[in-house]
């Protein structure tokens, strides 16, 4: 969701020189037309298995450097 919240602020949004709400409706609802019109499912590349072997990786840094993860606490 935070990714097409990022695309719609950069190419419906900004700049804001909006005269009117209407205007704002107009826009957002010609920009759902054409992202809609020429929309393609993204393309994971992170897969499970990456997050499994990145967790195992952070698990193994904070056995072999516990006073590092105790800093990150504290923050």
């Amino acid at each position: 969701m935070e990714i097409l919240f990022s695309v719609v602020q950069r190419k419906v949004v900004s700049p804001n020189d909006f005269t009117g709400l209407s205007e704002v409706r107009d826009r957002l609802r010609a920009f759902e037309d054409r992202y809609n019109a020429t929309a393609q499912p993204f393309q994971w590349k992170f897969t499970a298995s990456d997050l499994d072997d990145l967790l195992a990786r952070l698990d193994q840094h904070t056995v072999d450097h516990p006073e590092e993860a105790s800093v990150g606490l504290a923050a």
